[in-house]
């Protein structure tokens, strides 16, 4: 096994890195730039060869949410409703886009993880909240990528525990080759896959018209007495689209690439490629089932994923149903990949463990310890028998539904703190954009644990929700815009020599000052946040306890 050349720390006080394999030559899994290459690039040759070595955190954390949740999520909304919900898709690009580009931010400027960065600058509470919700959360998502795993072993009639087994030696094999470039090569392959969905979308031929119409015209398909049941699955399309882990993922991997504010617009032209995979992905999956299933006696009778695979043999033949489970298994472990990663770089950033690719097993054992238990606890839960495995899938979504507002929220409070991201923190339109996105959030979220508690919610108290939820957005917007307008006006941000600019050790950062206002917002969501999980957590062990 070879250990990538480490190089020395970048010295203090420019840069916060915290693990010195995070600072050297740019390996990517196609292509090098070396640390002392600070050339100009020139040409579009040259430019292209930047950009090829650059890609890959965008790339694999878009890909990587294509995964087993949402081929069941995309695959329900075309079974039940046709393409009426594929506006959905459209909406959600400018909030992929504003979230991970915010991160990727974050990672070239800091060099500090997202769990880390949340704990020095907001307190243990939030820091030990953020690593414990994640762990919990991304546990349970890895078990649903085991499930998708079974599915599509099942359906091209492979033996399940074979197939869960090798699935999870591949995974946990992959990280541990000591070799940044071999992982980020194999998880590179594997977006390649997710491509299969093409072929499949052209077998299947949906209405191109129709596809096009829904995509820019919303809709709510049913009327009014299926609003309910609607909202619930717009609200797992976003959650299976805008996950926490994928902020923990790429601001991670962009350190471990070694990226800095200098390829910060590769970076975005990587996270690009990124977002328009994952909506034509997601478009293809929500027409070609629609397409399937129209006009049978299985529309609006979604079961799970293994159903749509053999919907797809019985309309379009065989062979599309194995280019469908092909391309589920293939979700399945780029997920895995993904949300087990995650996880590890984020413990290993809070506890101070070593936590990168670049390193063998020797010189980073906590951090793929972590990885490898998460990913075996995973696939063993999935093999035991009796285990309760949709209800665990109803336990992912809720919980993300439940702790992704927060997660944007210290997202938004990170990217204004000038002392991180200096002349890098966001500017009026970003946080007004933001700011926006993170009230819509927090409204599905509301109604997404109303729904758990409440399983027979009417239409009627959802609107009166969404009612609530939109005057209270709009009387913190009014107190919003007043306190600028007869405050003190900020200084505008200097950006100038940006791209050379690091954010100082974190030790030499003074805490930023909490405002009155801020104090009770944060106060109100850590209430909401509590009590939200103890209720959700309460009926799911009730459920199960029925069950």
């Amino acid at each position: 096994m070879t250990t990538a050349p480490v190089r020395p720390a970048v010295p203090a006080p420019r840069a916060a890195v915290l693990d010195d394999a995070h600072v050297g030559d740019i390996r990517g899994a196609l292509g090098t730039i070396k640390l002392d290459d600070t050339g100009e690039r020139r040409g579009l040759s040259a430019k292209f060869k930047t950009l090829l070595a650059i890609v890959g955190p965008g790339l694999i954390v878009m890909v990587g949410d294509n995964d087993a949740g949402a081929f069941g999520t995309y695959g329900q909304a075309g079974q039940n409703y046709g393409t009426g919900l594929l506006w959905t898709l459209l909406l959600l690009v400018p909030v992929l886009y504003v979230n991970q580009e915010m991160v990727l931010r974050l990672g070239a400027v800091t060099g500090v993880g997202h769990a880390r960065l949340i704990l020095e600058r907001f307190g243990k509470f939030w820091g030990a909240f953020s690593v414990i919700d994640l762990f919990l959360l991304n546990a349970l998502t890895l078990v649903t990528e085991f499930i998708g795993i079974t599915l599509a072993a099942g359906y091209l009639g492979l033996p399940k525990t074979g197939s869960v087994v090798l699935a999870a030696a591949i995974i946990i094999a992959s990280a541990f080759t000591g070799s940044f470039r071999r992982f980020e090569r194999i998880a590179i392959l594997l977006c390649a896959g997710s491509l299969l969905l093409v072929p499949l979308y052209f077998m299947v031929h949906p209405k191109t018209s129709q596809m096009a119409h829904d995509f820019v015209v919303p809709a709510i398909p049913g009327g009014s007495g299926e609003l309910a049941t609607v909202m619930l699955l717009i609200i797992a399309i976003v959650g299976t689209t805008v996950a926490p882990w994928q902020l923990f993922f790429q601001q991670s991997f962009v350190i471990d690439k070694r990226i800095t504010p200098r390829f910060m617009k590769y970076e975005k032209v990587d996270l690009w490629i990124g977002i328009a995979i994952v909506v034509v992905g997601a478009a293809a999956m929500m027409g070609f089932t629609a397409a399937t299933f129209a006009g049978t006696k299985e529309f609006g009778q979604f079961t799970d994923a293994a159903g749509v695979a053999q919907g797809l043999e019985a309309h379009a033949g065989k062979l599309a149903g194995v280019l469908f489970a092909v391309a589920l298994l293939d979700a399945s472990i780029i997920g895995a990949f993904a949300v087990s990663l995650s996880t590890a770089y984020a413990i290993g950033d809070v506890m101070g463990m070593k936590h990168s690719l670049h390193r063998g097993i020797k010189g980073a054992k906590g951090f793929y310890a972590v990885y490898a238990g998460l990913v075996a606890v995973a696939a063993t839960v999935v093999l035991i028998p009796g285990s309760p495995l949709g209800l665990l899938t109803q336990g992912v979504q809720t919980l993300a539904g439940v702790l992704l507002p927060s997660a944007s929220v210290f997202l938004l409070l990170l990217c204004n703190d000038k002392a991180v991201l200096g002349p890098w923190a966001n500017g009026p339109k970003t946080n007004a954009f933001t700011a926006a996105v993170v009230g819509v959030l927090v409204t599905l979220s509301v109604i997404l644990t109303a729904s758990v508690l409440f399983p027979d919610i009417t239409s009627a108290a959802i609107l009166d929700i969404l009612a609530a939820c939109g005057v209270i957005g709009v009387l913190a917007a009014g107190y919003s815009f007043t306190r600028r307008r007869t405050g003190t006006k900020e200084d505008p941000i200097d950006r100038t020599g940006r791209e050379n600019w690091r954010m100082p050790p974190l030790d030499t950062l003074t805490r930023p000052a909490m405002s009155t206002a801020r104090k009770i917002g944060m106060g109100a969501l850590r209430t909401y946040l509590l009590i939200a999980m103890v209720l959700v957590v309460i009926k799911i062990v009730q459920v199960a306890l029925a069950q």
